[in-house]
């Protein structure tokens, strides 16, 4: 029987997918305000904002609402919910001329895709204070064309109660490391792994993006995989990554392919599992369905060598960006700027949406973040960082995605490894056709 932590925590993750699930055509939350003024002629106009992150989609409504009743600028706040794609989703919009005036690219390839609609927004106010680490995936020519949303990071978030309940007493940073802590777990009955490999951006994205960064050279690797003079087959950073993979398998709940987002965290929030391949966006969903979840974050190793596994993966998965010839692009631009410098935007920012800053001027309030977003600052000051690649990939998502159906043919037993690694290579290769 469901114990009545878990029913409730499926009440409280069913409500969270209702107010994210997929609303008419544009398969999003749409909220459109109107201020208690007469809004006329110009002022009547509205702002579009197509959100991509839909675990902040209630704080930006809020947010927007309160930026809404201070200017008078209307706004349409268009969340991308409910398994939307939001590339795919962006696109179909811009083909259909139904363009939003402020919404997010991911920087790199996918800079390169949209820069064309893009307001340069060097001379903005706010522009000289990101984040060095936020800045490469943005920047072209020397020109800035977004602001970071926020820094984030992800790898193995781990129950520390059960952790201790084992008489597991130093973190694991090493994929023996790891394993022996997945048998004390599971000695102990406690299952080590939470696995939700039915989302393809977890295995294509995420988990995918483990294997590009461990190698001796990750940038380097992408392009010589790229021009062809590196493959991925017989790539020994490959070969243990797979290992890792087979690892959370061995370990894991039977049916991982079936285990959707929502359902993974409703797992780990009511302790049915140890750890869960994971980001710092999901503290505020855990923090509504487990608010004294003792928590952190464990590195994602693929060999024993302690000094180059322990590292977390972090960067910034999409920037604020203006429709270059929108008529709202001025209040666009201003918005942005209420965002980056207003008490609101900032509170926002660090106390609603629980983001990590990705402006220096925005301190990250020690504490009121929680444990995840804290060990991605510890480990962003000690420099122990692996980037985000899967933006620099030829193709950017529609690789991913591709590349991710290979990686759940894998999981399901259907394709071993040699064909896993065969099919990726062909994947890459095509990618440039497409």
């Amino acid at each position: 029987m469901m114990s009545k932590r878990l029913i409730l925590t499926i009440i409280a993750l069913l409500l969270i997918a209702a107010a994210a699930a997929a609303c008419g055509a544009k398969n999003g939350v749409v909220e459109e305000y109107d201020t208690a003024r007469t809004l006329t002629g110009d002022s009547a106009r509205t702002l579009k904002i197509f959100n991509f992150k839909v675990e902040m989609a209630e704080q930006l409504s809020a947010l927007t609402r309160r930026y809404q009743e201070e200017t008078g600028v209307r706004i349409e706040l268009d969340t991308c919910g409910g398994g939307c794609d939001y590339s795919a989703e962006l696109k179909t919009r811009f083909n259909s001329g139904d363009k939003p005036d402020l919404f997010f690219v991911a920087g790199f390839t996918d800079l390169d895709l949209w820069q064309e609609y893009l307001e340069d927004l060097t001379g903005e106010p706010w522009a000289g204070d990101i984040q060095e680490l936020a800045r490469p995936a943005i920047t072209k020519d020397g020109r800035v064309y977004g602001m970071p949303l926020a820094m984030e990071g992800w790898g193995f978030i781990y129950n520390k109660d059960l952790f201790r309940k084992a008489g597991i007493e130093s973190e694991p940073v090493t994929l023996s490391g790891l394993r022996a802590a997945a048998q004390r777990l599971e000695a102990a009955g406690i299952r080590p792994f939470e696995n939700g490999y039915a989302e393809w951006w977890v295995l294509g994205n995420h988990l995918l993006n483990t294997a590009f960064a461990l190698q001796p050279a990750p940038e380097d690797y992408i392009e010589r995989v790229s021009s062809g003079s590196a493959k991925f087959t017989g790539n020994t950073t490959f070969e243990a990554w797979l290992d890792l993979i087979d690892l959370t398998l061995e370990y894991g709940q039977e049916t991982p392919l079936q285990t959707d987002y929502y359902t993974q965290i409703a797992h780990f929030a009511d302790g049915q599992a140890a750890m869960m391949q994971q980001g710092s966006w999901t503290q505020l969903q855990l923090d509504k369905l487990a608010p004294d979840l003792d928590i952190g974050f464990l590195p994602m190793p693929v060999n024993d060598n302690a000094e180059e596994m322990d590292k977390l993966q972090i960067g910034v998965a999409n920037y604020w960006v203006v429709l270059k010839n929108s008529r709202m692009k001025e209040e666009a631009k201003a918005f942005l700027r209420w965002l980056a410098s207003s008490d609101a935007g900032r509170t926002f920012i660090v106390d609603e949406a629980r983001l990590i800053p990705a402006l220096k001027s925005i301190p990250a309030a020690d504490g009121r973040l929680g444990p995840l977003a804290e060990d991605i600052i510890a480990y962003m000051d000690a420099g122990r960082t692996l980037p985000w690649l899967w933006q620099r990939y030829p193709g950017y998502e529609a690789t991913t995605s591709q590349m991710s159906v290979q990686m759940q043919a894998y999981i399901g037993g259907q394709i071993g490894r040699e064909r896993l690694l065969e099919e990726f290579q062909r994947i890459w290769d095509t990618a440039g056709e497409k």
